[in-house]
């Protein structure tokens, strides 16, 4: 059977709007307004979905650019151009993924001091970072995230990549022990995910060699793990594409009768029904194929996005951080395609609209 699903992106919008707008309705969500004739009759108003100072990077997109020794290119490299392009591109926040550079540009590495120099004489905020967590490493980063000037301290990895329960229980607890200890200094930490942590925990019997369960009692890794953290100490970052390929991809589990059950996941109602546990999101979006997703730049690809931080609300709490990964590195024959695909993934964040009364 063919289980793939009809696009819902940007570049696909008012062809499904009607259908959209439907489904909306059935599940009592907000519906999107559409017509000018309202609009000209001054019964709605057009706002920005994702508010200005809520568009954001994360720098891994751009990591090329950042790593790059000077060179005759013409292209931007290291923090100070790349953040001042970045800015002037129209991106109001960053998140980090590392914060060093060539060292051909200083004769010696940047320190975190002198990149938040950068930040602030561009306008720029540091909303969170990708770092290494571990409760030997928290203070060191956290240090540095708050030289920074960061609200949320995070990582790129799955708190445990394990199947089992009982990891999860350990990583649990580590969390919620650092989490405590990053509010103490006036930081939300928070772990990124990726389409594996939402797949099912083999948590029932019967047993293998090992005395480990081999089956499953339908609870996903990553929502065992919402359940076992404090919530004003342990916040997610949703990367949006890897949760729809978590969709397409974690559908069945087997019970501990050995019966195969069906339990599609929803990366919209996750959000919606805790928005608060998510206050940075990776916006990342793909073409939908029979495989997953392929991915685009933002807005170029299939992922709703309009649908997704509409129903989610909360604009002014959510940080919108967009990345692609590897694509759109252009190397040394085109070593401006990162910072190109930056800029038209934000110049379609910037479109999505939402028309309220």
């Amino acid at each position: 059977m063919d289980e793939r699903k009809p696009g819902f992106g940007r570049r696909k919008l008012l062809a499904t709007a009607g259908a959209a707008a439907a489904a909306l309705t059935a599940a009592g969500l907000p519906v999107l307004g559409t017509g000018h004739a309202a609009l000209g009759e001054g019964k709605l108003r057009a706002e920005p979905l994702i508010p200005p100072n809520r568009r954001g990077i994360i720098l891994y997109g751009v990591r090329d650019r950042i790593q790059a020794a000077p060179d005759n290119s013409g292209v931007p490299y290291g923090f100070e151009r790349v953040l001042a392009h970045l800015a002037e591109q129209g991106y109001q926040e960053v998140e980090f993924a590392g914060y060093t550079q060539h060292t051909s540009i200083l004769g010696r590495q940047i320190t975190p001091a002198e990149i938040r120099k950068i930040l602030d004489d561009n306008g720029l905020v540091a909303n969170g970072t990708h770092t290494n967590i571990s409760p030997g490493s928290l203070d060191a980063e956290m240090d540095i995230a708050q030289t920074l000037g960061m609200a949320h301290i995070g990582t790129g990895g799955d708190p445990s990549g394990s199947a089992y329960q009982a990891d999860w229980d350990r990583a649990a607890a580590d969390w919620n022990a650092m989490g405590a200890r990053a509010k103490a200094r006036g930081l939300k930490l928070y772990t990124h995910n990726h389409d594996s942590a939402y797949d099912f925990l083999l948590d029932a019997g019967p047993l293998d060699a090992n005395g480990r369960p081999t089956r499953s009692t339908g609870i996903r890794r990553l929502e065992y793990f919402l359940a076992k953290t404090d919530p004003e100490l342990v916040y997610l970052q949703m990367d949006i594409l890897w949760a729809y390929l978590a969709q397409h991809r974690y559908r069945t589990y087997t019970n501990s009768a050995g019966k195969v059950r069906t339990d599609v996941f929803d990366p919209i109602l996750t959000v919606a029904n805790r928005p608060r546990r998510y206050p940075l999101f990776h916006a990342k979006d793909g073409d939908h194929t029979a495989n997953g997703y392929n991915e685009v730049p933002l807005g170029e690809g299939d992922i709703n996005f309009q649908q997704f931080f509409q129903t989610i609300g909360l604009p002014d709490y959510h940080h919108a951080n967009y990345e692609m990964d590897d694509a759109q590195l252009g190397g040394s024959s085109d070593p401006g395609k990162s910072l190109r695909t930056a800029q038209l993934s934000y110049d379609n964040m910037s479109a999505l609209t939402v028309y309220t009364r």
